[in-house]
């Protein structure tokens, strides 16, 4: 005698739910074996057929028949696979970053810089003798959150009650009397490009580091220039000799003379930009400037530093001078770049804003 097994059309259409859940969740085993469960039940292909069309023996077929009869849809799940338990708990993950953020030193040992080896001995120390693989260390640690880099310096000078009340107070007030008076806000700095070159990253064969030919001449060309934040504009203006406030006044001077709007001059305080020198000058030119100072040793603050970074990337990077003028030649040519191309200044601005977490440039 041949049995005939049906199942109600509520039954199939929980099925189909189940089968519209699975795709949406990416869930692939599930789908096979709803999709295979349909063809047996709903359009009643032979379970033969249906096995080898989905590559499943047809004993599991009937495995999965036999549990949609005795438990319904319900039974359409798969259980968390079990496996070993993880050795740390998740506050000790929780106090082994505190550690880690915290610095070698801060828990006893000499060195600076956190290693594989020295973050499988601090868990071995901490953690009763918990041993991990070093190299099992290292996912654990990308698991956590971190990667392997180069530290940055971080100046001891830094004042951060100053930095916050220039984010929060000082730096809208100049924003906002800026834009009230229709004035530029110019951020000024000044950079210099060495004769020997400077090095960048590129591609090359693994294992052949690309040696960079370098006159070892310690002769610069040095720059200063002005980026205006709302339009993108830049100002610059080059030299041989030191940097020094004659120097300062000689562009500054030449930036007034080709400009009719009031100026909001933001600066960092190098010693030329505070002389007394320039405090004369400053005083002259109240109808046309509005010296405004960037908190000590914050030159994240100033966005022509990203600009300076550009230019040696077009004009020094991995490049070699053997003469002092191709060295000008080059530099000359990536400020005037900049100079012709405000929207790409303004480009900076952008990226200066999220790392700065200041308020952004305006819609124009």
């Amino acid at each position: 005698m041949t049995m005939r097994i049906t199942i109600s059309r509520q039954t199939v259409k929980a099925m189909l739910e189940r089968l519209k859940g699975a795709y949406q969740r990416g869930d692939t085993r599930l789908v096979r074996r709803i999709s295979t469960l349909l063809e047996v039940l709903e359009v009643e292909q032979p379970v033969t057929a249906v096995s080898t069309k989905w590559g499943i023996s047809p004993g599991c077929v009937y495995e999965w028949v036999q549990a949609v009869l005795l438990h319904g849809v319900a039974s359409l799940r798969y259980q968390r696979k079990g496996g070993r338990a993880a050795k740390l708990t998740p506050s000790q993950k929780q106090q082994l970053c505190q550690w880690l953020d915290d610095g070698p030193q801060s828990v006893g040992f000499a060195s600076g810089c956190w290693s594989s080896l020295l973050v499988q001995e601090l868990i071995r120390r901490e953690f009763g003798g918990i041993v991990y693989n070093r190299m099992y260390v290292c996912q654990l640690l990308k698991q956590l959150g971190y990667s392997f880099q180069k530290a940055r310096w971080a100046s001891d000078h830094l004042d951060e009650d100053a930095r916050a009340a220039w984010k929060c107070d000082r730096w809208p007030g100049i924003l906002r009397a800026a834009l009230e008076r229709g004035a530029m806000l110019l951020f000024g700095d000044e950079a210099s490009f060495p004769q020997w070159g400077t090095l960048g990253y590129t591609w090359a064969r693994r294992g052949q580091q690309p040696p960079i030919k370098t006159s070892g001449k310690r002769k610069a060309y040095k720059t200063f220039g002005l980026i205006d934040y709302f339009s993108g504009r830049f100002f610059h203006a080059s030299i041989s000799a030191k940097f020094n406030a004659q120097s300062y006044q000689a562009f500054l001077t030449t930036v007034l003379a080709c400009t009719s709007q009031h100026l909001f001059l933001v600066q960092d305080g190098a010693k030329y930009h505070t002389s007394q020198a320039m405090t004369v000058f400053f005083q002259q030119h109240t109808d046309r400037l509005t010296v405004c100072q960037l908190p000590s040793y914050s030159p994240d603050f100033n966005p022509i530093e990203y600009l300076w970074r550009r230019v040696k990337t077009r004009a020094t990077h991995n490049q070699y001078f053997p003469q002092f003028e191709q060295l000008m030649a080059s530099v000359d040519a990536a400020l005037q770049h900049f100079a012709q191309h405000a929207d790409d200044v303004k480009v900076l601005f952008r990226a200066y804003c999220t790392e700065s977490a200041l308020i952004p440039v305006p819609a124009t």
